[in-house]
């Protein structure tokens, strides 16, 4: 599959694919202040209020009880994903394992310490956290499998592939996929 994003298969604007939303997933594992501290650098990464998420269930080895908050949760969409996730790819050195892309096309990566992401300052006071990614990929039409009324399937020549994911996060972002 040697065509460009711009050429051959492409070229019509419902087979383009598109970033549909990145999101951002940092899991302390407790509440109270590791969990306050997650939050405020997630904000200061991502120029949005995380949202918190609480433990499905309790497991006593790890000390969490059900309904204990113990992750939070940022969402990106449209350019602000983008400028995003150009900077998270240079904390991965404009790497990506081909085994990060799942049958769909979509894409999913972790982040060992948050200050390898360029422009951001070590602050002592909140240490370092580890960070998930999860880009989800579509193209136009997809909205249809979302929408309240009339709601159908995706035919299966309109679903995207891995490798016309990979071809389109090559192109866009520059990224070398080992």
């Amino acid at each position: 599959m040697s065509e460009s994003v711009s050429e051959g298969k492409f070229e019509n604007p419902m087979l383009r694919p598109r970033i549909e939303k990145v999101t951002v997933n940092v899991s302390v594992g407790k509440s109270g202040e590791p969990l306050e501290k997650a939050m405020k650098i997630l904000e200061d990464l991502t120029g949005q209020k995380p949202c918190i998420r609480k433990a499905k269930k309790t497991i006593r080895d790890f000390g969490i009880r059900r309904g204990e908050p113990i992750a939070c949760l940022v969402t990106l969409r449209g350019e602000r994903a983008k400028e995003f996730l150009r900077r998270v790819l240079k904390a991965k050195d404009d790497r990506i394992s081909r085994r990060s892309f799942d049958k769909s096309g979509n894409l999913s990566f972790g982040i060992r310490e948050h200050i390898d992401i360029p422009g951001t300052k070590y602050v002592p006071e909140l240490g370092i956290i580890g960070m998930d990614v999860s880009v989800a990929m579509e193209r136009p039409g997809y909205r249809v499998k979302r929408r309240r009324r009339a709601k159908s399937k995706i035919g299966r020549s309109h679903l995207l592939t891995p490798e016309e994911s990979i071809q389109f996060i090559k192109e866009e972002f520059e990224v070398e996929i080992v």
